[in-house]
């Protein structure tokens, strides 16, 4: 196998897993670790010597057969960003806390490498949001994408920001509020979740506009579409506000309008034989939990 392994910062537990994953490798494999931490490695260690290096999306190309992330979900989307566009699936190993979306064991490197190996897996495609300048069309930065969310929030300031909101040109509401979210299915059980928003199926075709602690009563967490275009235009009193792409941050200035729309690519992600979303949501969320199910 061709692989890829993002590690977003060195660690003991971390080094700890690579070692293991280094020992059921088979000589015929392949192995590119991210730059910074394999000089990390190297300087502790010569287990991975063998090992080559990968600095960015453009080191990086289709021939890989996987791309593993060691650490939490915040890990995985940081590899997302090497990833893109290349159709590498992406399968993350948690060493983190919950592990939503970094769900292979760490403690089970033999049955993953089995498993990858035997191909007995799924890939599931999930969609990808984006961020445009409304006037130009032009990317807001290099990485304008996200697979969880994009959020409007506001900078150096305590007053609530308002948000005007389009979808495809109709004019939706004016938010006043701490701030915006708009959400894929795969980030609805992160932030948007925490701010009321619902959980929606990593395979449904839809994205949520879900605000942050709102000051209209009659704003709530809003299913649209994905292919729905939803144009924003923050104001408030200060002269910048802040935009995040997963873990991103941009500062956007005051009334410039931003369109959020669906990638014109989709992330593939790992699951493996025995795992599936519901399953997580049951057993990390705690999906209906109650003493008199037991």
């Amino acid at each position: 196998m061709k692989i890829a392994i993002y590690i977003r910062q060195y660690s003991e537990e971390n080094e700890a897993i690579l070692n293991e994953l280094f020992t059921l490798l088979l000589p015929s494999d392949k192995v590119f670790i991210e730059r910074e931490i394999l000089s990390d490695l190297n300087d502790r260690s010569e287990q991975f010597l063998k090992a080559k290096s990968f600095a960015s999306f453009e080191d990086l190309n289709s021939s890989y057969d996987v791309m593993l992330t060691i650490g939490g979900d915040g890990t995985l989307l940081k590899g997302v960003t090497y990833v893109r566009n290349l159709q590498i699936p992406i399968l993350g190993i948690n060493a983190g806390r919950l592990g939503f979306l970094a769900n292979a064991h760490k403690d089970d490197l033999k049955n993953v490498l089995t498993q990858l190996r035997e191909r007995n897996y799924k890939v599931v495609e999930r969609s990808v949001i984006e961020a445009v300048y409304a006037d130009t069309g032009e990317p807001v930065a290099p990485v304008n994408f996200a697979l969880n969310e994009i959020t409007f929030t506001r900078k150096d300031t305590a007053s609530m920001i308002t948000i005007d909101t389009e979808l495809n040109g109709d004019f939706l509401s004016s938010y006043w509020a701490d701030g915006l979210i708009i959400s894929t299915p795969t980030g609805s059980t992160g932030y948007s979740l925490s701010c009321g928003g619902p959980v929606i199926l990593p395979t449904a075709k839809n994205f949520v506009i879900t605000p942050i602690a709102p000051h209209n009563l009659n704003a709530r967490p809003l299913v649209i579409p994905e292919d729905t275009e939803v144009k924003l235009t923050v104001s408030g009193r200060e002269k910048k506000f802040l935009m995040s792409l997963d873990s991103h941050i941009k500062p956007i200035a005051n009334k410039h309008s931003i369109i959020v729309r669906k990638a014109p690519f989709v992330v593939k992600m790992i699951r493996l034989d025995g795992d599936s979303f519901i399953n997580t949501l049951r057993y990390k969320l705690l999906w209906g939990e109650d003493r008199r199910n037991k």
